[in-house]
């Protein structure tokens, strides 16, 4: 019963729910694992995944491996409560961007900032 059980796990499909549930992107994952968006994707399509790669999914998700591995939408229920309450009960911060977006929209406005000193420039230039 058990391997029937076992059987019936989809790990690719855990991990994209736990992943969706979470707020996390493949990319951001798959940048933490050391492999491309698409093999990642690629990793979510498969019924079974070797133990040493799920080790390494958890710990890019920050999640242990048995809650891949045990995936049950009561179980994910409550250890995102446990995560983002404190012991008062009250709902603690629990940020969900991505810092490599953050890194390349600051990099994006100081490109524009660039772009926007050369034209100033330009027309001081053109008014002399």
């Amino acid at each position: 019963m058990e391997n029937n059980q076992q059987q019936k796990i989809h790990y690719g499909h855990n991990i994209k729910r736990l992943r969706d549930i979470l707020g996390l992107k493949q990319e951001a994952i798959a940048f933490d694992m050391n492999m491309s968006q698409q093999n990642f994707s690629n990793l979510e399509q498969k019924s079974h995944i070797d133990n040493d790669i799920l080790e390494k999914v958890a710990k890019a998700m920050n999640i242990p491996v048995e809650t891949i591995k045990d995936f049950n939408e009561d179980g994910v229920i409550n250890i995102i409560s446990s995560t983002l309450h404190d012991n008062s009960g009250s709902v603690m911060y629990a940020p969900t961007f991505n810092p490599i977006d953050k890194v390349i929209e600051l990099y994006e406005k100081r490109l524009q900032d660039k772009d926007d000193e050369i034209a100033l420039l330009k027309s001081l230039l053109e008014k002399k």
